[in-house]
């Protein structure tokens, strides 16, 4: 008898509901195991990159929305960051206190609906339901803050679009109390359930060596036990005045990254609560004539505010020559924002890091060698956005 063993090449998506998005892995297997693993993207590839190099630098902000459309505030404040560094614009303190509550707001948004789905994928109903119900609550107040619940483009060059509404306080602290709560029953649901343990304990291990070379970031590399954050590391929009813990995984399995995006909703918590209780009087907006918009109300009552409205919206602003690029730490990881300038009103070159495409290279490492039924669960703890990964 021969001893040859015949593989077979199976297509997983690029329709697969359990994906994330439209892509496609083709695997080849050996009866149960996967020996072969190829991720396939650009079935939703956008052009948003290139469509924000044909855009005013204020029209190209509503881009990064689209992105991942999961974390539209972090996307946004990016992009902004990067602009301020270009223009050389300071920032008034309540800005920064502000965008710190809502960037982490944003983090719980994502890690509702990475636990909802992850959980639904491997069979545990009810949590999507659980998860989708928080989730409310933080749309809600991107409601109230940017009229949308989804693409907000509330964080804006120089500040945000509006002020704080008058009920944010009691909003976010509804929150601060409600979801700890929320998460004990997640856990009591999942955290000792045995199935829930054998779909993902020891399940798309990646190392700690193997995370750094293959430049994981977020939750993927700390879930191997590497602390790197950019908040602590290299603070922008004032972190460096919040008192937080890095969450950390050890063995770098599914369910690692499963306690510690629990570990880091209850650290964005905390974040929230010091950014409420410290946040400082003041401006929404820096005051820059001709580069950034005037406040709204301004616009009713005063010509020269109408005036620069005006020629910012319909001609934009000029940069000055150089690069410049800004990295901050997204739900999914570092998302860095290139943008080069020739002295035009719109950017020469965007380049966008996406932590989804970077993190989503590694699924091979995570899946060779395994079962091909837990395929779904190692894509799952990536955590990927399609509209991150194919813009």
């Amino acid at each position: 008898m021969s001893n040859t063993r015949k593989e077979m090449t199976l297509n997983m998506g690029p329709q697969h509901p359990s994906t994330h998005g439209v892509l496609r892995v083709v695997l080849e297997l050996d009866g149960e195991r996967v020996v072969k693993a190829e991720p396939v993207v650009g079935y939703l590839h956008t052009g948003i990159e290139k469509t924000m190099e044909n855009k005013l630098y204020y029209k190209a902000l509503p881009c990064t929305d689209r992105m991942d459309y999961l974390a539209p505030m972090s996307n946004n404040l990016g992009f902004c960051l990067a602009v301020e560094k270009l223009m050389e614009i300071e920032i008034p303190e309540k800005v920064k206190w502000a965008r710190v509550c809502l960037a982490e707001l944003t983090r719980i948004n994502s890690h509702l609906v990475w636990l909802g789905t992850h959980a639904l994928d491997l069979g545990a109903m009810s949590m999507l339901l659980y998860t989708f119900r928080e989730r409310e609550m933080i749309l809600d107040i991107y409601e109230a803050c940017g009229g949308q619940r989804m693409m907000t483009t509330y964080i804006r060059i120089g500040g945000l679009a509006h002020d704080l509404p008058p009920d944010f306080d009691k909003r976010v602290r509804e929150i601060i109390k409600v979801i700890p709560e929320r998460l004990v029953d997640y856990e009591n649901l999942l955290t000792r359930n045995e199935i829930f343990i054998n779909r993902t304990r020891n399940v798309a291990v990646i190392s700690a060596e193997d995370a750094i070379n293959y430049g994981l970031s977020g939750p993927m590399l700390r879930g191997s036990g590497v602390n790197h954050d950019l908040r602590k590391d290299n603070p922008y929009s004032g972190y460096e005045n919040f008192d937080f813990e890095v969450a950390l995984g050890q063995k770098g399995d599914a369910y690692d990254r499963y306690l510690l995006r629990l570990k880091e909703i209850r650290e964005s918590l905390r974040i929230i609560e010091q950014a409420i209780d410290g946040m400082p009087e003041g401006p929404y907006l820096a005051h820059v004539p001709g580069v950034v918009l005037p406040p709204k109300e301004d616009i009713l009552f005063k010509m020269e505010s109408l005036i620069f409205h005006f020629k910012i919206i319909t001609e934009g602003f000029k940069s000055p020559f150089g690069a410049v690029y800004q990295g901050i730490e997204s739900p999914k990881g570092e998302l860095g924002f290139y943008i080069s300038s020739d002295g035009s009103n719109k950017p020469n070159r965007v380049r966008v890091r996406p932590p989804s495409f970077v993190n989503l290279a590694a699924l091979p490492k995570l899946v060779e060698g395994g079962l091909f039924a837990d395929v779904v669960c190692a894509i799952g703890s990536t955590d990927i956005v399609l509209g991150e990964v194919d813009r």
